[in-house]
């Protein structure tokens, strides 16, 4: 998840020491985000199971609630980092910003930790608030590295993107392990679990804390800010967040659902009036922008099964057994951070190789949509015609390349997001607009919940139910895909030669 976009007034960052060609920073960021990444993927995937396991007493009944519980945590998460941006650029600065959400943050992964519904729906609404300060902010600080025009901006973000994947790809891998060493009646498993990520997390916040020295004045608080009135003031909002982002967490994932609806039309309605104030060209561009918003929302809401429905799917229905070595279900999570360190290089040759024939952003979005609904297609075909009828299970290539599928349309549709939107956006708004592309990624991942609770039924996911839910993910990905592939034309025309 990439963070705010800094549209204020560049500031000329000093003359830093170099290291493999980069200022020497980037390598601290790399390694404060890489633990962060670990913290949070390292939990992730654990997070459906261990609800079902700790509150529902491994009853299937229980996979419904927990999925709809994952997709308002991840619902918020992107929504909280709305706020932290804001924080970061007129409150205490990025510096501190980063730092009070480790700190944070750490607190949510240890919180979770304990065996309690209460606590731990506490330990995650932590959790978010903590990313909301942390995630947009680290990221910002990574572009504020360079001078404007600095031909090595773009292969400094790719460097910190490799960190952000390597944290995300080895995370399940080592806490999947832990998660199988430590099982048992008196250290359950998915305790080391969330032990390991609160470590992580840890170690994250003192790398930072000993490294932001070299960042000199980058990212220091607005002049006048430098004391400790302004981040008392903001632990004060977290404290009072806290509470609230819990209370969203709690109520039904309907209702969250209908409150983020409100804050999205709310702010597209803001986005296309300055739009139409600024004449005919912006009020164009700001519509098409929109409109690939709602797209935006329907591609997540499946791409985001990996955490709920996949784990269960994997858990239960596929057969993962390779003559007596067991591969955990939390590995499959460590698939797409591969796939795209793997595959991010050919789709980057790829549209270069192309040239003119480059696909414009609606037919990139278009094609992100198509190849996930593929993915589908691809468990439609295998519960359907490749269950063992001994096992009742599927092979555990079909899964895997699942993943890798997705990940193709991922990478069509996600690294152009936040360029178009400040390419399309109204010079005056685009820090709300950026908002808009993150509440409908938002919403996206509530949907992806209470989707994933359909698929589950009410007694837990079965061959019948898993097969009919994905069934409905193809038509709905492939039926969008095609839509956008026709309009196309239509949202270019309202582009006015953006590309």
């Amino acid at each position: 998840m990439s963070g705010a976009v800094d549209t204020s007034t560049p500031v000329q960052p000093p003359e830093f020491p170099q290291r493999l060609g980069h200022p020497r920073p980037l390598w601290m960021l790399f390694m404060t985000e890489f633990w962060e990444r670990f913290a949070f993927y390292g939990m992730r995937w654990a997070l459906t199971l261990y609800i079902v396991a700790q509150f529902f007493g491994g009853d299937a009944a229980g996979q419904a609630s927990a999925s709809r519980t994952y997709g308002a945590f991840l619902a918020l998460v992107y929504a909280t980092a709305i706020f932290g941006g804001y924080v970061a650029d007129r409150v205490i600065g990025y510096q501190r910003s980063i730092l009070v959400g480790a700190v944070v943050s750490a607190i949510g992964y240890f919180m979770v930790v304990v065996p309690d519904h209460t606590l731990f729906l506490l330990g995650l609404a932590t959790i978010i608030v903590g990313n909301g300060l942390f995630k947009p902010n680290i990221s910002a600080q990574v572009g504020q590295l360079y001078a404007q025009g600095d031909a090595r901006r773009d292969s400094g973000f790719t460097i910190f993107y490799m960190g952000i994947n390597a944290g995300a790809f080895v995370a399940p891998i080592i806490t999947g392990l832990l998660a199988e060493r430590f099982g048992g009646p008196d250290m359950p498993a998915y305790k080391a679990v969330f032990l390991a990520a609160g470590i992580g997390m840890l170690i994250s916040t003192v790398w930072f804390w000993f490294g932001r020295h070299q960042l000199g004045g980058i990212g220091r608080p607005p002049a006048g800010a430098e004391g400790p009135t302004r981040v008392l003031a903001v632990l004060a909002g977290v404290v009072l967040a806290v509470p609230l982002v819990y209370f969203l967490m709690s109520i039904d994932a309907g209702i969250l659902l209908w409150i983020l609806a409100a804050l999205f039309v709310g702010l597209c309605v803001v986005v296309l009036a300055e739009g139409v104030r600024e004449g005919p060209v912006n009020r164009d561009r700001a519509l098409a922008m929109l409109v690939i918003f709602a797209f935006n929302v329907l591609f997540w809401m499946f791409f985001e099964q990996a955490g709920s429905s996949f784990n269960f799917l994997a858990q239960n229905i596929v057969n993962r057994d390779f003559g007596g070595f067991e591969f955990q279900v939390g590995w499959f999570q460590s698939v797409n951070p591969i796939a795209i360190l793997v595959l991010a290089p050919v789709f980057a040759w790829l549209w270069v190789r192309l040239g003119r024939a480059n696909p414009s952003i609606p037919r990139k979005f278009g094609l992100g949509l198509i190849l996930n609904g593929l993915a589908f297609l691809l468990l439609m075909y295998a519960l359907s015609s490749l269950v063992d009828p001994a096992t009742h299970k599927i092979p555990f290539w079909t899964l895997f390349m699942v993943y890798v599928i997705q990940t193709a349309g991922e990478l069509c549709l996600s690294p152009i997001g936040l360029s178009m939107v400040t390419k399309l956006a109204p010079v005056r708004v685009v820090g709300l607009a950026m908002g808009g592309w993150f509440l409908s990624t938002a919403i996206g991942n509530n949907l992806s919940g209470i989707f994933a609770g359909h698929v589950s039924g009410e007694g837990g996911m079965t061959v019948a139910s898993a097969q009919a839910g994905y069934t409905f993910g193809f038509y709905a990905l492939v039926g969008a895909g095609v839509l956008l592939f026709l309009i196309a034309p239509l949202i270019q025309r309202w582009m006015h030669g953006v590309k």
